[in-house]
């Protein structure tokens, strides 16, 4: 090894001994929390003590994609950087199963343990998930009141739910649809919706045709919007003219994409938006 590269490596493997911090003792709840992903942040704002947290995601930051900004803003940000990782010290690092790969394998690498949370695909994974972020935080009796409140409201919904079903469908930038095996269609389903995507044998995530949108009889269409977002060639489609004509004989319901990006309290309100306009006339 040349003397620059075993300096450098010298030196790396010296900041990642001083960086990485210890792990809690048994029974003791993780003080340096870092989040690594926005869905876990919002578990992680909703149960940990704002002084436990030593970062989020700076994507939390933003009110219009996230709905825990304000707390967000009390907290550190990260932009995913093994580098910040480590400076920050942690004892626990949470991140999400599908992002920052590459800083989370560097992290294995050094040591570091870093427990990763998938994509629930329906409430009662999303209770799951809960439970376990709460058991993870040390804070089990959050966790269950968070569930609690869960259920309370999903008991009210059923009780209000209209009694005549809509057909409906989602559309997002790009021109994607939800259809079978995914959250958002137990979102729609216990709304009383009939999800047309699922009826057409689309599974989880896909494409779907404008002109399909326009014949499927659909009765609702729910837009995946991010209101004053930045204009972007993938959410042209959802203000292509066919979609404005469609709002002359079916409801066109924007949803904000925060209160169904992650799976968390908030899906709950998304439940609850859109019961209100499949109950409202056309």
């Amino acid at each position: 090894m040349k003397p620059r590269r075993a300096n450098h490596a010298f030196a790396m493997a010296a900041f990642v001994a001083m960086a990485v911090g210890a792990a809690p003792a048994a029974g003791a709840k993780p003080t340096r929390i870092v989040s690594l992903n926005m869905c876990t942040d919002e578990l992680v704002l909703r149960l940990a003590e704002p002084e436990r947290i030593a970062s989020v995601t700076w994507l939390s930051r933003d009110p219009r994609s996230a709905n825990m900004a304000e707390a967000a803003r009390a907290v550190g940000v990260n932009h995913g950087l093994v580098e910040q990782v480590l400076a920050s010290q942690p004892d626990l690092v949470i991140a999400g199963a599908y992002t920052t790969r590459s800083t989370v394998a560097l992290l294995k690498r050094v040591g570091m343990e870093v427990r990763e949370f998938g994509v629930p695909r329906n409430i009662a994974e999303m209770r799951d998930q809960i439970g376990q972020m709460a058991a993870l935080v040390g804070e089990e009796e959050r966790g269950t009141a968070l569930i609690a409140d869960i259920d309370a409201r999903l008991a009210g919904l059923a009780a209000k739910r209209p009694h005549e079903r809509r057909r409906a469908i989602v559309l997002r930038p790009n021109g994607f649809t939800v259809g079978r095996g995914s959250l958002v269609d137990e979102i729609l389903t216990l709304a009383g919706l009939d999800n047309i995507a699922a009826e057409l044998g689309i599974d989880s995530y896909g494409q779907i045709a404008l002109e399909t949108v326009a014949l499927s009889g659909a009765e609702m269409l729910i837009l995946n919007d991010t209101r004053d977002g930045p204009p972007s060639l993938a959410h042209e489609v959802l203000h292509h003219p066919v979609i404005g004509k469609l709002g002359a004989r079916l409801r066109l319901v924007a949803l904000p994409s925060r209160l169904w990006a992650c799976a968390g309290p908030s899906v709950l309100d998304a439940i609850e938006l859109l019961a209100k306009a499949a109950g409202g006339k056309r």
